[in-house]
């Protein structure tokens, strides 16, 4: 069984994402946040309902929140999630 989504998690598994996957987190943003626009972003915090991020657009920062299309289980489905989500964010892209 995997861990449960707890403050701890969040944290851990934002900072993963800024350090080494800041263009998914600016997908995320643009496809799924309605912020197309979006230079970057920053995800701030996941829970199990969705992720809260902070987008720069036109050089301001506007807070986005992305909902997921399910509740998530665990940190395990947040990791499958994250990753089922910029591969649609791409393919759409294209």
């Amino acid at each position: 069984m995997s861990e449960p989504i707890t403050p701890e998690i969040s944290d851990r598994i934002c900072k993963h994402m800024n350090d080494d996957h800041a263009n998914a987190v600016v997908l995320y943003a643009q496809k799924f946040g309605n912020t197309p626009d979006a230079a970057s972003a920053e995800m701030l915090s996941i829970d199990p309902q969705g992720m809260n991020l902070n987008a720069i657009v036109n050089g301001a920062a506007v807070p986005v929140r992305v909902e997921f299309d399910h509740v998530l289980a665990d940190a395990e489905d947040a990791h499958h999630t994250l990753i089922a989500m910029v591969k649609q964010a791409r393919s759409n892209s294209q």
